[in-house]
């Protein structure tokens, strides 16, 4: 059972953002101050990835870890409500990101993939960006 009525639950699910996280904000705001420019949410890609640095021909998606399912991380979790629906729902989000990584592969892409549950923690936060950072400038 909810723990919110049918009104709240839609609210709540409605004030989940999909574009402007703060995860997102938080690689944009390191990569802009370390030099690196990138466009946002370009719909002429697959999957409209979050972040696109053509210079480097690379794209950075910033994936929450319960709606991409991220595997072995706690925030992956399965609501007890409608089990079958969120199942379905969730098989189909990791299809899709699938499909859209091997297209932009296929398109001479480089993928980058940070989880949001990594850039919780400051530490682990400074190592995958300084890992991004790396990876871009041998790209470059």
């Amino acid at each position: 059972m909810d723990v919110f009525s049918e009104e709240q639950r839609s609210y709540v699910m409605r004030s989940v953002r999909s574009k402007d996280t703060k995860p997102e904000r938080i690689v944009r705001s390191f990569l802009h101050r370390n030099g690196f420019r990138f466009r946002l949410h370009a719909k002429n890609l697959p999957g409209k990835p979050d972040l696109v640095l053509p210079r480097y021909r690379a794209v950075v998606f910033v994936n929450g870890c319960f709606w991409h399912r991220h595997k072995g991380c706690k925030r992956a979790t399965t609501p007890k409500t409608r089990e079958d629906f969120w199942a379905d729902k969730f098989k189909k989000n990791v299809a899709r990101d699938k499909r859209n990584y091997r297209e932009l592969r296929e398109m001479r892409w480089e993928t980058i993939i940070i989880w949001e549950c990594e850039l919780r923690n400051l530490d682990a936060q400074a190592k995958v960006l300084r890992a991004l950072a790396s990876r871009l400038a041998r790209s470059g």
